[in-house]
């Protein structure tokens, strides 16, 4: 392993650090075991963790909110780099985040095995939460003594916490819960403040808030219908727009519809919205699973509309990179490689759609494929790879003042190339 970059405090580096380990998929009924040890640290000692299983997030969480100073191992880059908890210690020099990464490769699959072993050599203690006997936390700690286990060997199956308050949760119980949720002070300070149990606290969180991959959707739809106007002239109408509501586990059937319904002069389509940070190879599994392609081709036939799929790739679900238009009947066609998605990329990501694309006397098809020598028309450098020279010259532009529709000019790659550029370059 290496240390690749150091953000924040490195003289924290030279504390004598307790490293805290936790396996997967923690209990919830052992949560309280472990938020005693957290409670009990001062700004004395000194916290190495990493932020893999979701146990270790919420003791890192614990930890920051407590103001106790931490060390941060992750591996290849940094991406929470929003976490108003972690920005504030930054801030105060409690914190300091070591980014690794492999020297050489060895034995495929084994960074987590090396990440731990070489986190391991630089701690002089380590303490346990929950660790499953048939995981790798419990093969790694093996034979040695300057362990503390957190959680007894036959305490793995126990009786859940013991429930705190009965009662509903009250409006003003949801919103303090949002505005703890928000400010990443994790499920332990939520706890303490509202003497609810960690699964009630857990399982309300779920129910009243949104993960962030729901977040990215709804961002990407609200992109895809300012693409539309609906309020041009008024004959284009959003009659349905599916709104992923749900409760916990319990979801409405029609969440599964595609996103939107319109009507355009008594003709109708639907549109289904991904967005996606990059594209994977295996289509069906990403994007056109069979379940899912069957319920959009089973809305069609007894809507007797088309349905279509806009494809978000790259820069931000509000302003993506590239933006396809494809019929759902043209899909089998994508996934037997008869056709590439290539095809149906539109020549920019922020033209607005042409209602003709959707409407047609036909049998939907698309109207127009986009090649690449088409979109480098507007976008001459479209597709091109960016060149150390290029990403050194947008840092300096951009620290210039100088403005996006003057870098598009520039560097002649759209809006969605030059955000999503200075996003990377600035991790």
């Amino acid at each position: 392993m290496q240390i690749v970059q150091q953000i924040g405090n490195v003289d924290l580096l030279k504390r004598d650090k307790v490293l805290f380990l936790c396996s997967k998929r923690t209990p919830l009924s052992l949560y309280d075991d472990v938020f005693r040890w957290t409670d009990r640290l001062t700004t004395e000692d000194c916290i190495a963790c990493f932020n893999s299983t979701e146990m270790e997030a919420e003791v890192l969480k614990a930890l920051l909110v407590a103001r106790v100073p931490t060390v941060l191992y992750v591996m290849n880059r940094f991406t929470d780099v929003n976490n108003i908890q972690v920005e504030r210690a930054l801030q105060e020099g409690r914190l300091l985040i070591v980014v690794l990464r492999r020297d050489e490769s060895r034995n495929k699959g084994q960074t987590p095995r090396l990440r731990n072993e070489y986190v391991l050599s630089q701690c002089k203690r380590v303490v346990c939460g929950y660790v499953n006997k048939n995981g790798s936390v419990f093969g790694l700690l093996a034979g040695r003594e300057n362990v503390r286990r957190l959680i007894g060997e036959g305490q793995y199956t126990i009786a859940a916490e013991p429930e705190v308050r009965h009662e509903r949760w009250t409006v003003g119980e949801d919103k303090v819960l949002l505005r703890m949720f928000y400010a990443d002070m994790g499920i332990h300070a939520i706890h303490k403040r509202l003497q609810r149990t960690y699964q009630s606290v857990y399982t309300r969180i779920r129910s009243i808030t949104q993960p962030e991959d729901v977040l990215k959707g709804r961002e990407f739809e609200d992109y895809v219908l300012t693409l539309f106007n609906p309020h041009d002239g008024g004959e284009l109408i959003l009659k349905e727009w599916q709104g992923d509501k749900s409760l916990g586990d319990f979801q409405p059937e029609n969440n599964r519809n595609p996103d939107f319904v319109f009507e355009y002069q008594g003709k109708g389509f639907a549109v289904e919205c991904k967005w996606r940070e990059r594209l994977k190879r295996d289509l069906d599994k990403d994007l056109f699973s069979t379940d899912k392609i069957a319920i959009y081709e089973q809305f069609a036939t007894d809507r007797s509309i088309p349905v279509y799929i806009v494809l978000g790739v790259g820069g931000e679900p509000s302003n993506p990179e590239l933006l396809y238009n494809i019929p759902l009947s043209e899909i089998p066609s994508l996934l037997s490689h008869k056709k590439s998605i290539v095809e149906y990329l539109r020549p920019s990501a922020e033209t607005p759609f042409c209602i003709t694309d959707f409407i047609s006397e036909d049998t939907p098809k698309q109207k127009k494929a986009y090649t690449i020598e088409e979109k480098r028309a507007n976008h001459p450098n479209a597709y091109r790879p960016w060149t150390k020279e290029d990403d050194d010259r947008l840092l300096q532009l951009s620290a210039l003042g100088t403005s996006i529709p003057e870098l598009c000019e520039i560097f002649g790659r759209n809006r969605g190339a030059i955000t999503s550029r200075l996003k990377k370059l600035h991790e």
